[in-house]
């Protein structure tokens, strides 16, 4: 069993005992504090604090929710209940629904027997890290104070599905006409989760044919649910199979996006951010926008770098997190940004990663280009991306590898700000060493312009690491 807590929420296996695996007991712990801090944290909009609460359909969901609507009516905060709903629509449903925060319950891309809470603030983003701490501290103290009878809260249902897909058709950028006209065939593979339910109706209302995979929301996941492409054999075949123009696969809160093109081969999950990027920035260029600028984290690809300079916008790097990522955001006034793992995400619409709004975005740009997909992606940047890892006997030895790289590569660009990458600018390359926060490992990210050259950086790196400790 296991049971991991963080800033960014609460994550763990389903039973076993409290603390070790994620129970009723931890889930209310959780949720009360949350509840706590945010009595804190700022008034209410109303005359009572109201939380909106979603889920994706995973077999445990509903006895996790009944769990934390219950704890949240006992600490006297109204809720309102989205049911099956994305991640992104449920960020959205706090903001449409004027509410005080959300909590949604979702283990995004992990296995089955996995569920967890994200916390958001008042604005339908994620928590900060101090935010985000304060909630870990009063869970762990036990030092809990419920409503009186008179006090509870109370509970009202509302699915917000409808107003996700209209806030996406409304986006300007969104080129509905031209998506309907080019009659495109689709694809889609939603893991038998909440994707199956909203991806269907925003492809019907935007004249997009789609054939479904995997779109009854059991829960019970019909392969590995996050999209990469050894998970998505059926869908590859299925897309040639039926002469479809795209295949598409979400993970089950559908906030991660991969596109397969027309010929079966994967787009590949990296180039889902590059590519909305590099048709939001050449709209912009050609409305005279100027100051153009894009996000996404130290281990996503230099792709988005490239595809923004080239349109003379400036590239930022954040820490590795969604909450980096939009923190960064916001400090530079980004027109988009995201992460590698196919997530997008568009202030103009919100900021968190939305798998709707990088399909319609997608098409629309497809639909303008009048390009198959396998065509377009050869008009981007090609890097391929290599994933290792140094297994270590002790903590202690990742502090002696980070610094002893930070020291070989001094002559070099290197960032410290999450780990020690390091940019080969001369090479077009660079290597990112992360330390995970959960075991005695550092986590290696290469990138070069051929995969079998990612590997080989990848492999120096790791040897290099090795010879540092002996």
């Amino acid at each position: 069993m296991t049971l991991i807590k963080s800033i960014s929420g609460i994550r763990g296996t389903i039973g076993g005992p409290a603390g070790e695996g994620l129970t009723p007991v931890d889930i209310v712990k959780f949720t009360y504090a949350y509840c706590a801090k945010l009595k804190e944290r700022k008034a209410p909009f109303g005359s009572k604090y109201k939380v909106v609460v979603g889920r994706d359909a995973r077999l445990s969901g509903q006895m996790v929710e009944q769990l934390v609507c219950g704890t949240l009516i006992s600490c006297g905060v109204d809720v309102v209940k989205c049911g099956f709903a994305s991640t992104p629509t449920t960020e959205l449903a706090v903001t449409f629904a004027k509410a005080d925060g959300g909590i949604i319950i979702t283990a995004s891309h992990n296995p089955r027997q996995w569920n967890a809470l994200k916390l958001l603030n008042e604005h339908g983003e994620f928590l900060n890290a101090e935010q985000g701490q304060a909630i870990l501290d009063c869970a762990d103290s036990g030092d809990f104070d419920f409503a009186p009878v008179d006090e509870l809260g109370s509970i009202v249902e509302h699915d917000f599905t409808e107003e996700h897909i209209d806030s996406v058709l409304n986006l300007a950028a969104v080129d509905l006409p031209a998506v309907k006209a080019a009659h495109f065939k689709v694809v889609l593979d939603a893991i038998n989760s909440v994707g199956g339910i909203i991806m269907p109706r925003l492809l019907a209302r935007m004249g997009v044919e789609c054939i479904r995979l995997n779109c009854e929301p059991t829960g019970d996941f019909a392969h590995n649910p996050e999209p990469l492409p050894a998970n998505l054999v059926d869908l590859c075949d299925t897309v040639v199979r039926e002469g479809a123009d795209l295949g598409i696969s979400v993970d089950p809160d559908v906030d991660r996006l991969a596109f397969i093109c027309e010929n079966g081969e994967p787009f590949v999950e990296e180039y889902t951010l590059v590519s909305v990027a590099d048709y939001l920035l050449d709209d912009a260029v050609k409305r005279g926008v100027k100051d153009l600028k894009t996000v996404s984290n130290l281990s996503s690809s230099r792709a988005l770098r490239d595809v923004t300079e080239a349109h003379g916008g400036t590239y930022y790097a954040s820490a590795v997190g969604e909450v980096n990522v939009t923190t960064k955001m916001h400090e530079v006034g980004a027109l988009i940004g995201g992460e590698g793992n196919g997530g997008v995400i568009y202030p103009a619409s919100h900021c968190g990663r939305d798998a709707m709004v990088g399909v319609a975005l997608f098409l629309s740009n497809l639909a303008r280009k009048g390009m198959k997909v396998s065509e377009y992606k050869k008009t981007l940047p090609q890097y391929a991306i290599a994933k290792n890892r140094i297994d270590l006997s002790d903590k202690a030895l990742i502090d002696k590898i980070l610094t002893a790289m930070k020291e070989r590569f001094a002559g070099e660009k290197v960032s410290t700000i999450d780990g020690v990458k390091v940019d080969f600018e001369d090479r077009r390359e660079w290597v990112h060493l992360r330390r995970s926060n959960t075991e005695p490992i550092i986590r290696v990210y290469s990138e070069a312009r051929t995969a079998e050259r990612a590997e080989a950086l990848g492999n120096e790196i790791v040897a290099l690491a090795k010879s540092i400790i002996g």
